[in-house]
């Protein structure tokens, strides 16, 4: 339990407002919850969201100490009220999900609260099988990645060894990784394996195809197979033999 006694400076706040400052790893919903389930109370009393503290007030919450710290990219998932998870496929070590387009992964400089990683993250804590105080340095981790402008099934690993393992899957190309891609203009072959080399220009964040290997190029490889055509637009089934940062774009504008 925590207390909170109200200065000058708070005095004239609703007290939801003044929770989403005083103690913003707690979402909004869950506020509200525990001010229904009497676990924040105002001088020993009953408390509502839209209460006007005064100066003087004493503020008691009885909610999980992590709810206090300050906000950081390890424990964002905090914030994550409901976990809107499609999940696929779980058991005691791994967790599919489909992602989303339009969510990030991983966190990022803009974004480092609502990713599919936290919203893992708040899944198992709500679940009870990922207490952040009881582990050293392991936190549940996804395997794989895609753009946050593609929707697809990422792997979550629940312990360490699930992570090595699946990491290794992956490395060792045991897994296939395929997509659905609406492209516009109708390739010339129905089925192919395109080959090139992959050049990232950094400083402008863009990616070229080149045909010759060089020293900081990466060979890629990528089959595809149309599946229908519809005027100038068709859907292709792509096979990534090679996984490379936006290797399907550049070598479907290779191909026009």
């Amino acid at each position: 339990m925590k207390e909170f006694t109200i200065g000058a400076n708070d005095a004239g706040q609703r007290l939801d407002r003044f929770l989403a400052k005083a103690v913003p790893l707690l979402p909004a919903s869950l506020a509200q919850k525990y001010i229904r389930l009497k676990r924040i109370k105002c001088n020993g009393g009953r408390a509502q969201r839209d209460l006007r503290l005064q100066a003087g007030d004493v503020l008691q919450l009885y909610i999980n100490d992590e709810f206090f710290d300050k906000p950081r990219e390890d424990n964002a998932y905090l914030t994550v009220a409901t976990p809107k998870l499609n999940i696929v496929y779980e058991d005691e070590n791994i967790i599919l999900i489909d992602k989303p387009a339009g969510l990030l992964s991983h966190p990022d400089e803009g974004n480092y609260t609502d990713t599919a990683i936290t919203r893992v993250k708040r899944y198992l804590y709500e679940k009870g099988e990922y207490n952040p105080e009881s582990e050293n340095s392991f936190a549940p981790s996804l395997a794989n990645r895609i753009d946050r402008n593609t929707g697809g099934i990422v792997i979550a690993t629940k312990n360490a060894e699930a992570l090595r393992i699946i990491s290794d899957k992956i490395k060792f190309r045991e897994l296939d990784k395929f997509y659905l891609a609406a492209i516009h203009g109708v390739p010339k072959k129905k089925s192919d394996i395109l080959e090139g080399y992959l050049q990232k220009n950094e400083d402008k964040n863009m990616v070229f195809l080149e045909h010759n290997k060089t020293d900081s190029n990466k060979t890629i490889l990528t089959k595809y197979t149309v599946i229908k055509s519809v005027g100038d637009t068709s859907l292709v089934e792509v096979e990534l033999l090679t996984g490379r940062t936006h290797q399907i774009r550049v070598h479907m504008a290779s191909i026009g």
